[in-house]
């Protein structure tokens, strides 16, 4: 079984608090590129994005490098986002042909089961790099549902409560596959 999991969903729906929890119980974490990227950019003194192909194009390139670094094990390992987040960038700034995107889904899978984050406006605030409105992180979760789903994945959303229990859903529900 593929023990990479993808966690994901909208900005502010509380992925970056699970993941640390999970990191907490022993669980091997991939970060976001996103964030790394924007922080970059913003103490080197630049807006905190580039043009989206460009931005969309060095997470892709950040997360393929993740992944290949990120050697498998017998326990699950939790990716913040993962390769297939980029191209839904990219393919929505139609910047790569869809058999272009068919063959990166085939080189980086992922476990058959994706945890989705719904946005939760209870939790949501912006920061240095999230600056997308809580309308445009519904819009994000509901494209990644989508998009993730094309490519042939089984999406499970992580219901709203506290970071333990949604924890415990998560490993339940891998349990359980």
């Amino acid at each position: 079984m593929n023990r990479r999991f993808v966690v994901t969903g909208g900005p502010g729906g509380g992925k970056t608090t699970i993941l640390s929890a999970l990191a907490e119980c022993g669980y091997r974490i991939v970060s976001e590129s996103a964030r790394r990227i924007i922080k970059e950019r913003l103490a080197a003194g630049l807006s905190p994005r580039p043009d989206p192909v460009a931005f969309a194009q060095e997470i892709l390139s950040s997360d393929m490098a993740k992944y290949r670094d990120a050697t498998t094990c017998d326990h699950a390992m939790f990716f913040d986002r993962g390769v297939l987040d980029a191209l839904y960038m990219l393919e929505a700034e139609s910047a790569l042909a869809s058999d272009e995107i068919a063959q990166y889904v085939q080189q980086f899978p992922y476990n058959d089961v994706v945890f989705l984050l719904p946005p939760w406006e209870e939790i949501y605030g912006k920061d240095s790099e999230r600056d997308q409105s809580f309308e445009e992180s519904i819009k994000v979760f509901e494209g990644l549902k989508r998009w993730y789903l094309q490519w042939g994945y089984e999406t499970i959303e992580v219901p709203r409560n506290n970071v333990n229990e949604r924890v415990s859903f998560i490993l339940k529900s891998i349990d359980n596959l």
